[in-house]
């Protein structure tokens, strides 16, 4: 992969540099954030050419090795660790009005839920356990540490499936969606943990449940930062809480729209021993529009991903074969949130997935 398309994955940290500077300057700035990702990125993606390039298979090995690309996103780590703790002492230190809250807290779910969740999602599918545990920090300050099980030993196992509560059904509205999927994605991975202890011979209930674990940590994390910022600004920092799981709501919403429209009426054939066919490219929705790919971590290459959950971002291929969104995600979670735009949209393309598949 050459020079600039490494750079170009870099181009997360503006999120965090937008959110501090449109802090600093003040007033509509505080809204910088959300004109990057929702207006600048999606126009760039219309204007330039999608990149349908994938890494020559001689050079998938030394490309998937090469530390630039793991380093990236340890980065991101202590980038969204320093942002945060920068916002508990904004919100802690100075009056903010109603619409400045809201700016600042959507800015920042925008940063820890927009791109941290994507990194976490990178970083909890591989095997070495110091990513791993970024993995989990990052899910941790947006309160849905269950991800990393759910995600990993349910939703790639049941993608495209009725049992699938992170696969969106045709005719669903993401309003819907993101109950049922919230709820019942929570349930499967208490489930998904208690098959693990059970088979160890361990209660449930026991410290080694990661269940467990997974409530603690976020409630360890703000009670350290609400009891050390109380007693710096010497007072009772209430702010601080209500902004962290404020920004946590939104930005685990964020991953729950983007998995709705990763996987939107997608469905796996069911064989005649009741098992259901392989995942293939063919069954989510993929994008490659070249913009948001590189600030997403090309996480919109989103098919390759579930046929090779293994494989690092920075090898991801596109697949003309498979389902092609119409934009890339920023714009795409726009229309997302108007379903009957949603639908008029996506359903005709839907249609025409499932007719081609039953032409082949």
């Amino acid at each position: 992969m050459n020079s600039l398309k490494k750079i170009g994955f870099f181009s997360a940290l503006i999120l965090p540099a937008l959110l501090v500077a449109g802090y600093y300057l003040e007033g509509i700035n505080l809204f910088l954030i959300h004109g990057f990702v929702f207006v600048l990125v999606p126009l760039m993606d219309y204007l330039i050419s999608t990149d349908t390039s994938n890494v020559p298979a001689q050079a998938v090995n030394e490309v998937t090795r090469e530390y630039f690309y793991k380093f990236v996103t340890f980065l991101w780590v202590y980038v969204q660790l320093g942002v945060l703790i920068w916002a508990f002492y904004v919100i802690s230190s100075e009056p903010l009005n109603w619409w400045e809250w809201i700016a600042f807290v959507s800015g920042t779910a925008l940063l820890t839920g927009g791109i941290g969740i994507t990194v976490a999602h990178e970083l909890g599918h591989k095997s070495e356990k110091i990513e791993q545990f970024y993995s989990k920090v990052l899910l941790m300050t947006v309160c849905y540490m269950h991800f990393f099980i759910e995600h990993n030993r349910g939703h790639h196992v049941r993608v495209a499936t009725p049992d699938d509560p992170a696969t969106s059904r045709f005719g669903e509205s993401f309003y819907r969606f993101w109950i049922r999927s919230v709820k019942d994605g929570y349930l499967s991975a208490w489930d998904l943990e208690a098959e693990r202890l059970q088979k160890k011979g361990v209660s449930v209930w026991s410290f080694q449940s990661q269940m467990i674990q997974f409530i603690i940590w976020p409630l360890v994390f703000v009670g350290l930062a609400f009891a050390g910022f109380s007693v710096w600004m010497d007072r009772l920092v209430w702010e601080i809480p209500v902004f962290f799981f404020a920004q946590s709501l939104l930005g685990f919403s964020l991953l729950e729209i983007v998995n709705y429209l990763e996987h939107y009426g997608m469905e796996r054939n069911k064989l005649a021993n009741g098992a259901y066919e392989k995942v293939t490219p063919i069954h989510s929705w993929n994008a490659s529009h070249i913009v948001s790919n590189f600030l997403l971590f090309q996480l919109q290459r989103h098919s390759d991903h579930h046929a090779f959950a293994y494989k690092r971002y920075q090898v991801l291929n596109h697949y003309d074969e498979s389902p092609q969104l119409p934009a890339g995600y920023s714009a795409m979670i726009i229309v997302a949130l108007f379903p009957p735009l949603w639908f008029s949209l996506m359903n005709p393309r839907l249609e025409k997935w499932k007719q081609k598949r039953v032409m082949t």
